[in-house]
C-alpha cells in the first residue's frame, strides 16, 4: 500500500519534555516518531494521553543518548526493545522498530529493524499503526488514516493471523469498537473473532479483566456488548448470561446522575444477581479483593431496595454500607426497576449520600468500662446493642439522648 501522508498540527509535539526527547532520538542516522494511541488519539480529536515513541535506534543507543539529555532511562522491556524514559516525572516508553520472526501467542520471537512499514504491519489494528515525525508530518502504511477517518477498527491484513499473534486482540477489538467505532463492526473481524474464541481460554484471567472492564467503560459499550452476546462471546468471557438491559439502564443511570463510568459497578449491573455471581467473576476475571467484595456487597438484598424507601431506612442503609457500596447498591436496585432514569423518588434516595453524611458512632468501649461492663465478649455485645439503640434513634447528637443510650444498653447486661 502505498503510503499517505499529510501533517498534523499538534502543538504538544512541540512541548517538552515530548520535544527533547524526540530531539535526542531523533538525527545523526537515526529517526523517531510518536506512534500508536496518542496519534489515534490526535487525529480523532480526543486527548492524546500516554505518548510511545518508536525509533530507529538500538536500545542501548536509545539510553545513551536520553541520559546524554538529562533523562533517566528505565529497561523496563530491553528483551523486546523497550525503554522506559522518565521525564518531568512522565513515563515516555520508547521502542525500537521490530518485525516478528516466529509469532505464538504472547510469546512472539522478534528482531529489531529499520523498517518503518514492517514495523506497522506487525501492529494489531489500522487506526493503531499511524505514526507522527516531530515536525507534524504523519505516516500511514496500512489504511490507519482513512479508518480513523470512517472510525472503522480493522485488523492489518489477515485478521485471523493477527488473532493467532495474540488471542486478547479479540477482545481489543470489541474494545476499540466500543472506544473509537462507530456503527457495526468490520464484518471480516467479527468473523475472525468468533472462528478464534476458544483461543480466549488460553489468556491469563489478568489479561482479561483489563480488556473487560476498558470495554465496560468505552463510549460505545451497550450496542458493542449487544453484538458480544448475540455472538456467543460475552457468556464465554464473563462464564454466565449477561444482563444487557441492566448494564444499559446502569450507563443512563451514571449519566442521569453525573457520575463518572464506574467499571465495576457496571460489571455488577451486567453479571450480578446473587453473591454466586460475585465469587464466579472473582475467578474468572481475577479480581482483586476490594473489586470482589464491591460487587458481593451489591449482590446483597439489592431487591429490597425500592423506589419507596423511606428517609429513614435510606440513612439506616447508607450508616452501615458507607457512600460508594449504597449507591452501588441502590443504582443496581435501579437499573432492575420499571421506574426509568427521570423517577424523582429514586434520585432522590440515589442523591441521599450528597445530602446527608452519616455520623460516626459516639460510643466507645471506655464509655461502658467506666459503666462497670467488664472487658471480652459482653463488652462487644453491649457495644453492638447500644450501636443498633443509636441507629433506631436517628443518630442522636444530643450529649443527654447519648448518655441514655448508653446507660440503658449497660443496665440491659447486669
Amino acid at each position: 500500500m502505498t503510503q499517505a501522508k499529510r501533517r498534523l498540527d499538534a502543538a504538544w509535539l512541540g512541548e517538552a519534555p515530548l520535544r527533547d526527547i524526540l530531539g535526542a532520538l531523533d538525527g545523526e542516522g537515526e529517526e523517531a516518531r510518536v506512534v500508536g494511541g496518542a496519534v489515534r488519539n490526535a487525529l480523532l480529536g480526543e486527548p492524546h494521553g500516554d505518548t510511545d515513541v518508536a525509533t530507529t535506534a538500538l536500545p542501548s543507543e536509545v539510553i545513551r543518548r536520553v541520559e546524554a539529555a538529562g533523562f533517566k532511562a528505565v529497561p523496563t522491556g530491553i528483551e523486546h526493545g523497550t525503554v522506559t524514559v522518565v521525564a518531568a516525572g512522565r513515563p515516555f516508553e520508547v521502542t525500537t522498530l521490530r518485525e516478528d520472526v516466529e509469532t505464538f501467542g504472547r510469546h512472539a520471537k522478534v528482531a529489531f529493524g529499520r523498517d518503518w512499514k514492517r514495523d506497522a504491519e506487525r501492529r494489531d489494528f489500522t487506526m493503531n499503526a499511524v505514526s507522527l515525525s516531530r515536525d507534524g508530518t504523519i505516516h500511514d502504511y496500512v489504511g490507519g488514516l482513512a479508518d480513523i477517518e470512517g472510525r472503522r477498527v480493522r485488523f492489518i491484513g489477515d485478521a485471523g493471523r493477527r488473532i493467532a499473534e495474540d488471542y486478547l486482540r479479540i477482545l481489543r477489538f470489541f474494545r476499540f469498537h466500543a472506544a473509537y467505532g462507530e456503527g457495526a463492526p468490520d464484518p471480516e473481524g467479527l468473523a475472525a473473532c468468533i472462528e478464534a474464541r476458544v483461543g480466549l481460554e488460553q489468556l491469563s484471567r489478568e489479561r482479561v479483566r483489563m480488556e473487560t472492564l476498558k470495554l465496560l467503560v468505552a463510549k460505545h459499550a451497550v450496542p458493542t456488548l449487544a453484538v458480544m452476546t448475540e455472538t456467543g462471546l460475552l457468556e464465554q468471557v464473563l462464564g454466565g448470561v449477561p444482563l444487557l438491559a441492566s448494564y444499559s439502564n446502569m450507563v443512563k443511570l451514571e449519566a442521569a446522575l453525573a457520575l463518572a463510568p464506574d467499571a465495576i459497578r457496571r460489571l455488577g449491573a451486567l453479571t450480578v444477581s446473587v453473591v454466586e455471581d460475585a465469587e464466579r467473576l472473582r475467578e474468572r476475571l481475577r479480581l482483586t479483593k476490594a473489586e470482589y467484595e464491591r460487587l458481593a456487597s451489591m449482590a446483597e438484598g439489592w431487591w429490597q431496595i425500592s423506589a419507596g424507601l423511606e428517609e429513614r431506612e435510606g440513612r439506616v442503609l447508607l450508616y452501615r454500607l458507607e457512600p460508594e457500596r449504597f449507591t452501588d447498591r441502590v443504582l443496581l436496585a435501579w437499573t432492575r426497576a420499571p421506574q426509568g432514569a427521570a423517577d424523582p423518588a429514586w434520585h432522590r434516595l440515589a442523591m441521599l449520600p450528597v445530602r446527608w453524611s452519616a455520623p460516626a458512632f459516639p460510643l466507645k468501649a471506655a464509655d461502658f468500662i467506666a459503666r462497670g461492663v467488664s472487658k471480652g465478649p459482653r463488652l462487644g455485645a453491649v457495644l453492638a446493642a447500644a450501636e443498633e439503640a443509636w441507629i433506631a434513634a436517628g443518630f442522636p447528637a444530643d450529649a443527654a439522648q447519648v448518655v441514655a443510650i448508653a446507660d440503658a444498653a449497660a443496665a440491659a447486661t447486669r
